[in-house]
């Protein structure tokens, strides 16, 4: 297989900078690895040193997908360390959030940004091989 890496989601943003915030806010560590315009419009690539988040500044876009009653991507998952670190840090900010469970995570969390977009955040049981 030729496949190196996951690397990037590319994310179209009503508030570029409302949605950075989020994702800043969620994962502080990430910082942003790029940034420009391209015809006018500004782009940010937003994460760590293996994937970010390439954010595109488009105030004018509607979201037309709904999540899970429509064919695309319903949520993207994101391994974390702590959910209940995670959880606090969410009500701490005044983000709503969900939860899930089964049998192999610890913390399935579901959040979603200022565009709509879901994102789940998973810490895995211990025992589960392949976390």
């Amino acid at each position: 297989m030729n496949l190196k890496r996951f690397e990037h989601i590319n994310l179209a943003c009503q508030d570029i900078d409302k949605t950075a915030d989020f994702y800043q806010t969620i994962f502080p560590d990430w910082f942003v690895r790029a940034e420009g315009t391209n015809q006018g419009s500004r782009w940010m690539h937003l994460g760590d040193r293996q994937f970010y988040l390439s954010l595109n500044d488009t105030p004018e876009l509607k979201r037309t997908h709904v999540l899970y009653e429509a064919i695309g991507i319903s949520h993207v998952g994101f391994v974390i360390e702590d959910g209940d670190q995670m959880k606090a840090l969410l009500e701490a900010n005044g983000i709503d959030y969900y939860t899930y469970t089964s049998p192999e995570t610890k913390h399935r969390i579901y959040v979603s940004d200022p565009d709509g977009n879901e994102i789940e955040l998973l810490e895995y049981q211990e025992s589960y091989e392949l976390k």
